[in-house]
């Protein structure tokens, strides 16, 4: 358990340094087309302040894009009680604890640290779960803020949200700006211009099949930590199965957000589609998720 949990950290690690790569040579690509270094300048100034409001903000933001409201102690005893059992065996700080209304069953952590965290359940989750169920669910939750995943993916975003806006204002200038004299009677300023073409179309495409590869990994990490947190991997994979029986999608559904709950909120996918829905989702099937646990176990 201990390896695989190092391995997806190395793994999701490589993948975000590679991600950043990918979003600074946009920006020397554009730079270079058009002489300005300027664009480049640009790229990394937005990027950096794009990366600081989301490092301070990006909690408050996930929870207001959800409707999360802050869970009084008083009316929800057993939530608060389930919480600080699992941050003593963590070893963690008590998040701030929300809840959705919602009935469809799922969670998401969000936050820069765990000094600064906050942990949400919708209330069809509440409705549905036993104690170790709900144990094994806000396990995996503390584990992403425990793992520092939460800050991760949130920087990663904004990597995407900055190569999708340096595309879009690349293609709109190529729509103005048409084609000059020089540009014309130049093969290598053409060459240049087809190949800055290509990578704002594919850039997006491929940061975002990145995106969602180190969301894919987080997942399994945070499988394998609950597990270690609350020494009963049953009470997850249990949890999990209760979730893959309920098909329906959530009603506070955001594309910004979809990538942080336990599973998929646009409802469960049908396991026989085909082979690039599947890597194209935020999460992996949620049948291997159960069987890794339940391998845990036999183990």
């Amino acid at each position: 358990m201990y390896k695989e949990i190092d391995v997806n950290r190395r793994r999701t690690i490589m993948l975000f340094f590679f991600f950043a790569i990918v979003v600074m040579g946009l920006g020397w690509a554009f730079s270079y087309i058009y002489n300005s270094p300027v664009i480049l300048y640009f790229a990394v100034i937005f990027t950096v302040f794009q990366s600081w409001l989301s490092y301070y903000f990006a909690d408050s933001i996930a929870l207001a894009v959800s409707k999360a409201k802050e869970a009084p102690r008083e009316q929800f005893l057993e939530l608060h009680r389930v919480v600080e059992n699992i941050v003593i065996a963590a070893g963690l700080p008590k998040p701030g604890i929300y809840v959705i209304d919602d009935p469809a069953p799922n969670a998401f952590a969000t936050g820069r640290d765990k000094n600064h965290a906050a942990v949400a359940v919708t209330t069809g989750l509440l409705d549905i779960m036993n104690k170790t169920e709900l144990e094994g669910v806000l396990a995996h939750e503390m584990s992403h803020i425990g793992n520092r995943d939460i800050l991760v993916s949130t920087v990663a975003v904004t990597l995407v949200g900055v190569v999708v806006l340096l595309s879009d204002i690349f293609m709109r200038s190529l729509w103005w700006r048409g084609s000059s004299r020089d540009d014309r009677n130049n093969d290598s300023g053409g060459y240049l211009i087809l190949i800055g073409i290509a990578l704002a179309i594919l850039a997006p495409i491929f940061t975002k099949l990145i995106e969602l590869a180190i969301s894919r990994k987080r997942e399994y990490l945070a499988d394998a930590t609950g597990a270690l947190i609350t020494r009963y991997p049953e009470g997850l994979a249990s949890a999990l199965q209760k979730i893959e029986k309920y098909e329906q999608p959530m009603r506070t559904i955001n594309r910004a957000t979809a990538h942080l709950f336990l599973n998929e909120p646009y409802g469960v996918r049908d396991e026989k589609q085909s082979w690039l829905t599947n890597i194209l989702s935020t999460h992996p099937p949620i049948q291997d998720r159960i069987n890794r646990l339940r391998g845990m176990i036999s183990k």
